[in-house]
């Protein structure tokens, strides 16, 4: 499970250093994806290919998902960390997310997010007012 809050910082190189605590379980290889945020998301490969499969599974003769499993495939990229727990941002995925320097790590349960600061602030700020509304609307009777 992934958790928490992180503010690493881009190399030159577009490389990501993983929080410690996300790395034992992103080492065998993971899958950095497009959020419907304008954030990305990290899926360990295993999830991912989870995930992935039952979207696969539904039928290509439907248009949405065809364009879901286009968009899907074509934004992700296959990385595994290097010994010093980085990985690579590919330039699209750093553009489509606005990424430079500064960036914030978050954990959300089953995957890990990368988000532009300023972009996060805003969307942070934004949700934190209807935060405690939003939990009887997801899960009921928590």
């Amino acid at each position: 499970m992934f958790l928490g809050t992180h503010t690493p910082k881009l190399d030159e190189k577009g490389r990501l250093i993983l929080p410690a605590k996300f790395r034992e379980e992103l080492a065998e290889g993971l899958v950095i994806t497009r959020t419907q945020d304008r954030a990305l998301a990290i899926y360990p490969m295993a999830t991912f290919v989870r995930m992935t499969s039952e979207i696969a599974s539904a039928p290509t003769s439907v248009k949405q998902v065809r364009d879901y499993q286009r968009m899907l495939a074509a934004g992700a990229s296959d990385e595994t960390p290097d010994k010093q727990g980085r990985i690579t941002i590919p330039p699209h995925l750093r553009s489509y997310a606005g990424l430079e320097k500064d960036v914030v790590v978050i954990g959300a349960i089953n995957r890990v997010e990368v988000w532009d600061v300023q972009t996060w602030q805003e969307y942070s700020a934004e949700q934190e007012s209807a935060f405690a509304d939003m939990n009887e609307e997801v899960v009921p009777g928590l």
